[in-house]
């Protein structure tokens, strides 16, 4: 399993808007794996492999590239750089994190903390009281200099190190940068096999803010299948009832049936649970009473298109600390490869 790939996409910093760094790292993995590559207005990155079928049937994967985080909304004149949230934050996992903080300049590291007093000096009051995100701000160790180095609209992401924990990956990001690895290493296992379906792998931007690259995108190519690719929640985890728990980790990819942006297609669940089932390649289905991905924009763009998603639980979604487990991300790999090469 390619996990220095995944590494290097989880550390490449992409707020919505502000992709370009994985982009760029996306187009040099992909080299010679399509026969066409662009970039469109959004700043998606759309990746065609042609089939050999007459009139191809087109499949769509949308594997969107950025991830949760700030842009910078205003420099005090001691320094301090105050933030607008790209994507939805928890203010409770927003405590004395490390942040990194994208200038034209350069990158500068720096902490964030919320505004008001330390526990030394706190009322019981104050220790109860959860910060709004925008009472957060970013000390950058500068001063004053700080307002010669940072403008209105840079991007700020979590500074934290990928690791692997036994049977475990975790980072920030993941949500999506694994639909990323899913794209690239689903079609790297095809090799040499030229499926009949003519087969899309759509790298889209701003899905954070409201699947705005997929809709774009999709409208674009018109698939008549389409693939969206990301994580899930894993709340098999101690204080969450097991009717909530979505998935479980370990018990392979997530079939995806219905969340708030969408149903998926009846019959294309049926065809991949059969696939898994001949392939013994272990799932579970999904569904989620909110949120949305990606697959929503495919199946509503231009004149329709059929829609599933493949996801990938992941424990403490949305903090930096997301977890998956290796086997689930390999089973979510393996049938993606096995879908497209029966088309």
């Amino acid at each position: 399993m390619n996990l220095d790939l995944l590494r290097a996409l989880c550390e490449t910093p992409g707020v919505p808007g502000h992709e370009d760094r994985v982009r760029e790292l996306i187009r040099a993995e992909v080299e010679g794996l399509f026969d066409e590559v662009t970039t469109d207005p959004m700043g998606s990155l759309l990746c065609r492999r042609d089939g050999k079928g007459d009139a191809p049937e087109r499949i769509m994967l949308l594997c969107h590239m950025d991830e949760i985080g700030f842009l910078v909304s205003h420099v005090t004149d001691k320094g301090f750089v105050y933030l607008q949230p790209v994507g939805g934050f928890d203010p409770r996992n927003l405590f004395s994190r490390r942040v990194l903080v994208c200038t034209e300049g350069g990158d500068l590291k720096g902490v964030m903390n919320p505004g008001g007093r330390p526990i030394h000096i706190a009322s019981p009051e104050d220790r109860k009281k959860v910060p709004e995100v925008t009472e957060f701000f970013v000390d950058l160790g500068l001063g004053e200099a700080a307002k010669d180095r940072v403008r209105v609209g840079d991007m700020v992401v979590m500074d934290e190190p990928f690791l692997e924990m036994g049977d475990k990956v975790v980072s920030k990001a993941l949500d999506n940068r694994i639909a990323c690895w899913l794209g690239i290493e689903s079609v790297r296992g095809l090799k040499k096999t030229r499926p009949k379906a003519e087969v899309h792998v759509a790298f889209t931007s701003q899905e954070e803010v409201g699947l705005r690259g997929a809709r774009t995108a999709a409208y674009r190519i018109k698939p008549d299948i389409g693939i969206g690719v990301d994580t899930t929640l894993a709340c098999d985890t101690p204080g969450v009832p097991e009717q909530d728990r979505t998935t479980v980790q370990g018990q392979g990819f997530g079939l995806h049936v219905r969340d708030s942006s969408f149903i998926a297609d009846k019959a294309l669940v049926q065809e991949f649970e059969d696939l898994a089932v001949k392939r013994r390649i272990p799932f579970q289905r999904t569904m989620l009473r909110a949120g949305g991905q990606d697959g929503a924009a495919a199946q509503q763009a231009a004149a329709g298109a059929r829609a599933v998603g493949i996801v990938v639980g992941t424990r403490y979604i949305h903090t930096v600390t997301e977890m998956i487990h290796k086997t689930d991300l390999a089973a979510a790999r393996d049938i993606l490869t096995a879908f497209l090469k029966a088309h």
